[in-house]
Protein backbone atom coordinates (compact mmCIF):
# COMPACT_ATOMS: atom_id res chain seq x y z
CA UNK A 1 0.00 0.00 0.00
CA UNK A 2 2.03 2.96 -1.31
CA UNK A 3 -0.66 5.63 -0.92
CA UNK A 4 0.13 7.44 2.38
CA UNK A 5 -3.49 8.51 2.80
CA UNK A 6 -4.67 4.91 2.61
CA UNK A 7 -2.00 3.85 5.11
CA UNK A 8 -3.13 6.46 7.62
CA UNK A 9 -6.88 6.04 7.12
CA UNK A 10 -7.09 2.81 9.13
CA UNK A 11 -5.43 4.25 12.27
CA UNK A 12 -7.58 7.39 11.91
CA UNK A 13 -10.72 5.26 11.87
CA UNK A 14 -9.52 3.43 15.00
CA UNK A 15 -8.91 6.72 16.81
CA UNK A 16 -12.45 7.86 16.07
CA UNK A 17 -13.87 4.43 16.86
CA UNK A 18 -12.41 4.70 20.35
CA UNK A 19 -14.73 7.70 20.80
CA UNK A 20 -17.73 5.81 19.44
CA UNK A 21 -17.64 7.44 15.98
CA UNK A 22 -18.30 5.45 12.80
CA UNK A 23 -16.13 7.15 10.17
CA UNK A 24 -17.72 5.38 7.22
CA UNK A 25 -21.19 6.41 8.35
CA UNK A 26 -19.98 10.00 8.61
CA UNK A 27 -18.60 9.85 5.07
CA UNK A 28 -21.85 8.42 3.75
CA UNK A 29 -23.79 11.33 5.27
CA UNK A 30 -21.31 13.85 3.84
CA UNK A 31 -21.63 12.22 0.43
CA UNK A 32 -25.39 12.79 0.48
CA UNK A 33 -25.18 16.41 1.71
CA UNK A 34 -25.49 18.78 -1.22
CA UNK A 35 -24.26 22.35 -1.41
CA UNK A 36 -25.69 24.86 -3.87
CA UNK A 37 -22.89 26.66 -5.71
CA UNK A 38 -23.71 30.30 -6.52
CA UNK A 39 -23.25 31.10 -10.19
CA UNK A 40 -22.51 34.78 -9.50
CA UNK A 41 -19.02 34.11 -8.10
CA UNK A 42 -17.94 33.32 -11.66
CA UNK A 43 -18.70 36.73 -13.18
CA UNK A 44 -18.80 39.22 -10.26
CA UNK A 45 -22.63 39.35 -10.20
CA UNK A 46 -22.72 40.92 -13.67
CA UNK A 47 -25.34 38.72 -15.32
CA UNK A 48 -26.21 38.65 -19.00
CA UNK A 49 -28.69 41.51 -19.32
CA UNK A 50 -28.02 44.34 -21.75
CA UNK A 51 -28.87 47.24 -19.46
CA UNK A 52 -27.34 50.69 -19.31
CA UNK A 53 -24.09 50.86 -17.35
CA UNK A 54 -23.96 52.72 -14.07
CA UNK A 55 -27.07 51.22 -12.49
CA UNK A 56 -27.07 51.00 -8.72
CA UNK A 57 -26.27 47.43 -7.72
CA UNK A 58 -28.30 47.63 -4.54
CA UNK A 59 -25.20 47.57 -2.38
CA UNK A 60 -23.74 44.58 -4.24
CA UNK A 61 -20.11 45.21 -5.13
CA UNK A 62 -17.50 42.69 -6.19
CA UNK A 63 -14.02 44.04 -5.55
CA UNK A 64 -10.97 43.20 -7.63
CA UNK A 65 -10.26 42.71 -11.32
CA UNK A 66 -8.69 39.28 -11.56
CA UNK A 67 -8.42 38.26 -15.22
CA UNK A 68 -10.77 35.73 -16.79
CA UNK A 69 -14.27 36.75 -15.71
CA UNK A 70 -16.95 34.71 -17.50
CA UNK A 71 -18.73 36.84 -20.12
CA UNK A 72 -21.56 34.55 -21.21
CA UNK A 73 -23.41 31.39 -20.30
CA UNK A 74 -21.11 29.00 -22.12
CA UNK A 75 -18.03 30.40 -20.37
CA UNK A 76 -19.71 30.41 -16.98
CA UNK A 77 -20.89 26.82 -17.36
CA UNK A 78 -17.41 25.74 -18.47
CA UNK A 79 -15.92 27.38 -15.38
CA UNK A 80 -18.49 25.64 -13.18
CA UNK A 81 -17.66 22.32 -14.84
CA UNK A 82 -14.06 22.66 -13.70
CA UNK A 83 -15.04 23.76 -10.19
CA UNK A 84 -17.46 20.86 -9.76
CA UNK A 85 -14.81 18.39 -10.96
CA UNK A 86 -12.61 19.46 -8.03
CA UNK A 87 -15.32 19.24 -5.35
CA UNK A 88 -16.23 15.81 -3.92
CA UNK A 89 -19.86 14.72 -4.08
CA UNK A 90 -22.89 15.69 -6.14
CA UNK A 91 -24.16 19.23 -5.66
CA UNK A 92 -26.52 21.92 -6.95
CA UNK A 93 -26.44 25.21 -8.84
CA UNK A 94 -27.85 28.42 -7.40
CA UNK A 95 -28.89 30.74 -10.24
CA UNK A 96 -29.99 34.39 -10.28
CA UNK A 97 -32.59 35.57 -12.78
CA UNK A 98 -30.10 38.03 -14.36
CA UNK A 99 -28.42 34.98 -15.92
CA UNK A 100 -31.29 34.47 -18.34
CA UNK A 101 -30.17 33.84 -21.92
CA UNK A 102 -32.62 35.65 -24.19
CA UNK A 103 -30.57 35.86 -27.38
CA UNK A 104 -30.96 39.21 -29.10
CA UNK A 105 -34.35 39.87 -27.52
CA UNK A 106 -34.77 42.29 -24.65
CA UNK A 107 -36.97 40.64 -22.05
CA UNK A 108 -38.12 42.46 -18.93
CA UNK A 109 -37.49 40.74 -15.64
CA UNK A 110 -41.24 40.66 -15.07
CA UNK A 111 -41.63 38.78 -18.37
CA UNK A 112 -38.99 36.10 -17.85
CA UNK A 113 -40.01 32.54 -18.68
CA UNK A 114 -38.52 29.09 -18.27
CA UNK A 115 -37.40 29.06 -21.91
CA UNK A 116 -34.86 31.77 -21.08
CA UNK A 117 -33.10 29.31 -18.77
CA UNK A 118 -33.25 26.26 -21.03
CA UNK A 119 -29.48 26.10 -21.51
CA UNK A 120 -29.00 26.09 -17.74
CA UNK A 121 -31.63 23.40 -17.19
CA UNK A 122 -30.18 21.22 -19.96
CA UNK A 123 -26.69 21.62 -18.51
CA UNK A 124 -27.89 20.77 -14.99
CA UNK A 125 -29.74 17.70 -16.25
CA UNK A 126 -26.69 16.50 -18.17
CA UNK A 127 -24.58 16.84 -15.03
CA UNK A 128 -27.13 15.35 -12.62
CA UNK A 129 -27.47 18.61 -10.69
CA UNK A 130 -30.43 20.16 -8.92
CA UNK A 131 -31.07 23.89 -9.25
CA UNK A 132 -32.10 26.73 -6.96
CA UNK A 133 -33.27 30.15 -8.12
CA UNK A 134 -33.28 33.78 -7.02
CA UNK A 135 -35.20 36.83 -8.11
CA UNK A 136 -32.85 39.73 -8.98
CA UNK A 137 -34.32 42.80 -7.31
CA UNK A 138 -31.30 45.06 -7.93
CA UNK A 139 -29.18 46.77 -10.63
CA UNK A 140 -32.22 47.78 -12.69
CA UNK A 141 -33.91 51.06 -13.69
CA UNK A 142 -36.93 50.04 -11.60
CA UNK A 143 -34.68 49.79 -8.51
CA UNK A 144 -32.95 53.15 -8.85
CA UNK A 145 -35.00 54.72 -6.06
CA UNK A 146 -33.46 52.27 -3.61
CA UNK A 147 -36.78 50.48 -3.18
CA UNK A 148 -38.56 47.65 -4.98
CA UNK A 149 -41.32 45.71 -3.26
CA UNK A 150 -41.71 48.43 -0.62
CA UNK A 151 -41.78 51.35 -3.07
CA UNK A 152 -44.41 54.08 -2.74
CA UNK A 153 -44.80 53.85 -6.53
CA UNK A 154 -47.46 51.28 -7.42
CA UNK A 155 -45.95 50.79 -10.88
CA UNK A 156 -42.58 49.89 -9.37
CA UNK A 157 -44.15 47.53 -6.87
CA UNK A 158 -46.23 45.85 -9.57
CA UNK A 159 -43.15 45.30 -11.75
CA UNK A 160 -41.28 43.54 -8.95
CA UNK A 161 -44.31 41.56 -7.81
CA UNK A 162 -44.63 40.22 -11.36
CA UNK A 163 -40.91 39.43 -11.32
CA UNK A 164 -41.30 37.46 -8.09
CA UNK A 165 -44.28 35.52 -9.46
CA UNK A 166 -42.37 34.72 -12.66
CA UNK A 167 -39.37 33.45 -10.69
CA UNK A 168 -41.50 31.06 -8.64
CA UNK A 169 -42.99 29.60 -11.82
CA UNK A 170 -39.54 29.22 -13.38
CA UNK A 171 -38.35 27.48 -10.20
CA UNK A 172 -41.28 25.07 -10.40
CA UNK A 173 -40.41 24.22 -14.00
CA UNK A 174 -36.78 23.67 -13.04
CA UNK A 175 -37.91 21.26 -10.35
CA UNK A 176 -40.13 19.35 -12.79
CA UNK A 177 -37.30 19.04 -15.29
CA UNK A 178 -34.66 17.98 -12.76
CA UNK A 179 -36.75 15.92 -10.35
CA UNK A 180 -35.73 17.79 -7.21
CA UNK A 181 -37.33 20.75 -5.38
CA UNK A 182 -36.05 24.22 -6.22
CA UNK A 183 -35.43 26.75 -3.44
CA UNK A 184 -36.66 30.12 -4.73
CA UNK A 185 -35.24 32.93 -2.62
CA UNK A 186 -36.39 36.56 -2.27
CA UNK A 187 -33.90 39.24 -1.24
CA UNK A 188 -34.46 42.94 -1.83
CA UNK A 189 -32.11 45.91 -1.21
CA UNK A 190 -34.82 48.28 0.04
CA UNK A 191 -33.71 50.64 2.77
CA UNK A 192 -32.47 54.10 3.67
CA UNK A 193 -29.01 55.60 3.95
CA UNK A 194 -30.16 58.02 6.65
CA UNK A 195 -32.67 57.81 9.47
CA UNK A 196 -36.23 57.44 8.13
CA UNK A 197 -39.23 59.21 9.58
CA UNK A 198 -41.50 56.25 8.83
CA UNK A 199 -40.28 52.70 9.36
CA UNK A 200 -43.73 51.13 9.45
CA UNK A 201 -45.31 51.97 6.08
CA UNK A 202 -42.52 50.47 3.91
CA UNK A 203 -42.79 47.22 5.86
CA UNK A 204 -46.55 47.15 5.40
CA UNK A 205 -46.07 47.59 1.65
CA UNK A 206 -43.41 44.88 1.59
CA UNK A 207 -45.69 42.46 3.42
CA UNK A 208 -48.52 43.14 0.95
CA UNK A 209 -46.17 42.65 -2.01
CA UNK A 210 -44.87 39.35 -0.64
CA UNK A 211 -48.42 38.15 -0.08
CA UNK A 212 -49.14 38.76 -3.77
CA UNK A 213 -45.96 36.97 -4.89
CA UNK A 214 -46.80 33.91 -2.81
CA UNK A 215 -50.52 33.92 -3.64
CA UNK A 216 -50.23 31.48 -6.60
CA UNK A 217 -50.21 28.04 -4.99
CA UNK A 218 -47.21 25.92 -5.98
CA UNK A 219 -46.63 22.44 -4.58
CA UNK A 220 -43.85 22.37 -1.97
CA UNK A 221 -42.54 19.28 -3.76
CA UNK A 222 -41.55 21.69 -6.53
CA UNK A 223 -40.76 25.02 -4.85
CA UNK A 224 -39.45 25.87 -1.41
CA UNK A 225 -40.08 29.60 -0.89
CA UNK A 226 -37.44 31.48 1.11
CA UNK A 227 -37.15 35.07 2.35
CA UNK A 228 -33.78 36.62 3.18
CA UNK A 229 -33.12 39.23 5.85
CA UNK A 230 -30.34 41.78 6.18
CA UNK A 231 -29.10 44.16 8.87
CA UNK A 232 -27.63 46.93 6.70
CA UNK A 233 -25.67 47.51 3.53
CA UNK A 234 -24.25 50.14 1.21
CA UNK A 235 -26.95 52.75 0.74
CA UNK A 236 -29.09 51.28 3.53
CA UNK A 237 -26.87 51.91 6.51
CA UNK A 238 -29.61 53.31 8.75
CA UNK A 239 -32.64 51.21 7.83
CA UNK A 240 -33.43 48.01 5.98
CA UNK A 241 -37.08 47.26 5.29
CA UNK A 242 -36.58 43.49 5.22
CA UNK A 243 -34.86 43.16 8.59
CA UNK A 244 -34.28 39.92 10.47
CA UNK A 245 -37.27 40.54 12.71
CA UNK A 246 -39.52 41.35 9.76
CA UNK A 247 -38.68 38.24 7.79
CA UNK A 248 -38.56 35.93 10.78
CA UNK A 249 -42.09 37.00 11.66
CA UNK A 250 -43.21 36.64 8.05
CA UNK A 251 -41.61 33.20 7.69
CA UNK A 252 -43.17 31.92 10.90
CA UNK A 253 -46.62 33.25 10.09
CA UNK A 254 -46.59 31.93 6.52
CA UNK A 255 -44.37 28.87 7.09
CA UNK A 256 -41.74 29.90 4.59
CA UNK A 257 -38.04 29.13 4.71
CA UNK A 258 -36.00 31.79 6.48
CA UNK A 259 -32.71 32.51 4.73
CA UNK A 260 -29.86 33.26 7.12
CA UNK A 261 -26.93 34.87 5.33
CA UNK A 262 -23.69 34.82 7.33
CA UNK A 263 -22.72 38.25 5.96
CA UNK A 264 -26.00 39.98 6.78
CA UNK A 265 -25.68 40.48 10.51
CA UNK A 266 -23.73 42.61 12.96
CA UNK A 267 -20.07 41.50 13.27
CA UNK A 268 -20.75 40.33 16.83
CA UNK A 269 -23.72 38.17 15.79
CA UNK A 270 -23.33 34.57 14.66
CA UNK A 271 -25.72 32.54 12.54
CA UNK A 272 -24.81 29.34 14.40
CA UNK A 273 -26.65 30.60 17.47
CA UNK A 274 -29.84 31.32 15.49
CA UNK A 275 -30.33 27.93 13.82
CA UNK A 276 -31.91 25.97 16.67
CA UNK A 277 -34.24 28.85 17.59
CA UNK A 278 -35.45 29.48 14.04
CA UNK A 279 -36.06 25.79 13.30
CA UNK A 280 -38.45 25.58 16.23
CA UNK A 281 -40.91 27.71 14.27
CA UNK A 282 -40.26 27.32 10.52
CA UNK A 283 -40.25 24.08 8.51
CA UNK A 284 -36.82 24.52 6.93
CA UNK A 285 -34.06 27.09 6.60
CA UNK A 286 -31.83 28.29 3.81
CA UNK A 287 -28.23 29.08 4.71
CA UNK A 288 -26.22 31.48 2.58
CA UNK A 289 -22.72 30.69 3.72
CA UNK A 290 -20.44 33.66 3.39
CA UNK A 291 -17.75 35.39 5.45
CA UNK A 292 -18.36 38.85 6.78
CA UNK A 293 -15.37 41.02 7.56
CA UNK A 294 -16.01 44.08 9.74
CA UNK A 295 -19.28 44.94 8.00
CA UNK A 296 -21.65 43.39 5.44
CA UNK A 297 -19.30 41.67 3.03
CA UNK A 298 -18.96 38.56 0.93
CA UNK A 299 -15.50 37.08 1.37
CA UNK A 300 -14.57 33.54 0.32
CA UNK A 301 -15.56 31.04 2.99
CA UNK A 302 -12.69 29.79 5.14
CA UNK A 303 -12.64 27.02 7.74
CA UNK A 304 -13.32 29.43 10.58
CA UNK A 305 -14.61 28.83 14.09
CA UNK A 306 -18.03 30.13 13.03
CA UNK A 307 -18.21 27.84 9.98
CA UNK A 308 -17.42 24.89 12.23
CA UNK A 309 -20.03 26.08 14.75
CA UNK A 310 -22.66 26.25 12.02
CA UNK A 311 -21.86 22.70 10.92
CA UNK A 312 -21.89 21.48 14.53
CA UNK A 313 -25.33 22.99 15.11
CA UNK A 314 -26.70 21.31 11.98
CA UNK A 315 -25.32 17.90 12.98
CA UNK A 316 -25.86 18.05 16.74
CA UNK A 317 -29.46 19.16 16.32
CA UNK A 318 -30.23 16.69 13.54
CA UNK A 319 -31.04 19.64 11.28
CA UNK A 320 -29.28 18.62 8.05
CA UNK A 321 -32.48 17.29 6.48
CA UNK A 322 -34.24 20.60 7.15
CA UNK A 323 -31.42 22.85 5.93
CA UNK A 324 -30.59 23.96 2.41
CA UNK A 325 -26.93 24.97 2.25
CA UNK A 326 -25.90 27.48 -0.40
CA UNK A 327 -22.86 29.68 -0.89
CA UNK A 328 -23.06 33.45 -1.37
CA UNK A 329 -19.89 35.44 -1.89
CA UNK A 330 -18.17 37.16 -4.80
CA UNK A 331 -14.43 37.75 -4.71
CA UNK A 332 -12.77 39.13 -7.83
CA UNK A 333 -9.32 39.48 -6.25
CA UNK A 334 -8.41 35.81 -6.77
CA UNK A 335 -9.05 33.11 -9.34
CA UNK A 336 -12.85 32.86 -9.38
CA UNK A 337 -12.92 29.10 -9.93
CA UNK A 338 -10.55 28.58 -7.03
CA UNK A 339 -12.90 30.74 -4.91
CA UNK A 340 -15.75 28.30 -5.61
CA UNK A 341 -13.60 25.29 -4.76
CA UNK A 342 -12.11 26.78 -1.60
CA UNK A 343 -15.50 27.81 -0.20
CA UNK A 344 -17.35 24.61 -1.03
CA UNK A 345 -14.62 22.29 0.19
CA UNK A 346 -14.34 24.27 3.43
CA UNK A 347 -18.08 23.93 4.00
CA UNK A 348 -17.72 20.20 3.47
CA UNK A 349 -14.71 20.00 5.79
CA UNK A 350 -16.68 21.74 8.52
CA UNK A 351 -19.55 19.30 8.07
CA UNK A 352 -17.15 16.35 8.16
CA UNK A 353 -15.57 17.54 11.39
CA UNK A 354 -19.04 17.86 12.90
CA UNK A 355 -20.06 14.41 11.66
CA UNK A 356 -16.89 12.96 13.26
CA UNK A 357 -17.88 14.35 16.63
CA UNK A 358 -19.12 11.93 19.36
CA UNK A 359 -22.29 13.94 19.91
CA UNK A 360 -23.92 11.33 22.14
CA UNK A 361 -20.94 11.25 24.50
CA UNK A 362 -20.77 15.05 24.66
CA UNK A 363 -24.45 15.23 25.53
CA UNK A 364 -24.07 12.59 28.22
CA UNK A 365 -21.22 14.52 29.83
CA UNK A 366 -23.34 17.66 29.73
CA UNK A 367 -26.42 15.94 31.15
CA UNK A 368 -24.36 14.50 34.00
CA UNK A 369 -22.97 17.93 34.86
CA UNK A 370 -19.43 16.99 33.82
CA UNK A 371 -18.68 20.28 32.12
CA UNK A 372 -14.95 19.76 32.57
CA UNK A 373 -15.08 16.48 30.69
CA UNK A 374 -17.18 18.09 27.97
CA UNK A 375 -14.65 20.88 27.45
CA UNK A 376 -11.71 18.47 27.45
CA UNK A 377 -13.31 16.30 24.77
CA UNK A 378 -14.33 19.27 22.62
CA UNK A 379 -10.76 20.56 22.69
CA UNK A 380 -9.19 17.18 21.96
CA UNK A 381 -11.43 16.80 18.91
CA UNK A 382 -9.76 19.81 17.30
CA UNK A 383 -6.55 17.86 16.73
CA UNK A 384 -8.11 14.55 15.72
CA UNK A 385 -7.06 13.32 12.23
CA UNK A 386 -10.03 14.69 10.27
CA UNK A 387 -7.64 15.77 7.50
CA UNK A 388 -6.79 12.15 6.73
CA UNK A 389 -10.49 11.28 6.59
CA UNK A 390 -11.10 14.27 4.28
CA UNK A 391 -8.33 13.27 1.87
CA UNK A 392 -9.69 9.72 1.81
CA UNK A 393 -13.16 11.06 1.01
CA UNK A 394 -11.76 13.12 -1.87
CA UNK A 395 -9.96 10.09 -3.29
CA UNK A 396 -13.10 7.97 -2.94
CA UNK A 397 -15.07 10.63 -4.84
CA UNK A 398 -12.42 10.84 -7.58
CA UNK A 399 -11.23 14.39 -6.94
CA UNK A 400 -7.77 15.64 -5.93
CA UNK A 401 -7.09 15.54 -2.17
CA UNK A 402 -5.44 18.20 -0.08
CA UNK A 403 -4.21 21.27 -1.97
CA UNK A 404 -3.29 19.42 -5.17
CA UNK A 405 -6.48 20.55 -6.92
CA UNK A 406 -4.97 24.02 -7.46
CA UNK A 407 -2.86 22.59 -10.30
CA UNK A 408 -5.99 22.10 -12.42
CA UNK A 409 -7.14 25.69 -11.89
CA UNK A 410 -3.71 27.07 -12.77
CA UNK A 411 -3.65 25.10 -16.01
CA UNK A 412 -7.18 26.27 -16.88
CA UNK A 413 -6.17 29.84 -16.13
CA UNK A 414 -3.21 29.59 -18.49
CA UNK A 415 -5.14 27.79 -21.24
CA UNK A 416 -8.55 29.50 -21.02
CA UNK A 417 -8.96 32.38 -18.56
CA UNK A 418 -5.88 34.28 -19.67
CA UNK A 419 -7.27 34.49 -23.19
CA UNK A 420 -10.49 36.24 -22.15
CA UNK A 421 -10.54 39.99 -22.56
Amino acid sequence: MNNPTQRMFGPACEAYSDLGVDVNAALETLKKTQISLHCWQGDDVAGFEKLDAGLDGGGIQATGNYPGRARNGDELRADLDLALSLIPGNHRLNLHSIYAETGSAKVGRNELKTEHFKAWIDWAKANGLGMDFNGSFFAHPMAQSGTTLSSTDKTVRRFWIEHGIACRQIGADMARALGTPCVVNVWIPDGSKDIPADRQAPRERLRASLDEIFKPVIDAKLVRDAVECKLFGIGSESYVVGSHEFYMGYAIKNQKLLCLDCGHFHPTEVVSDKISSVLMYVPEILLHVSRGVRWDSDHVVILSDELRAIAEELVRGGHLARTHIGLDYFDATINRIAAWVIGTRNMQKALLMALLEPTKRLRELEANGDLTGRLVLMEELKTMPSGIVWDTFCEQMGVPPSHTWIQATKKYEADVLSKRR
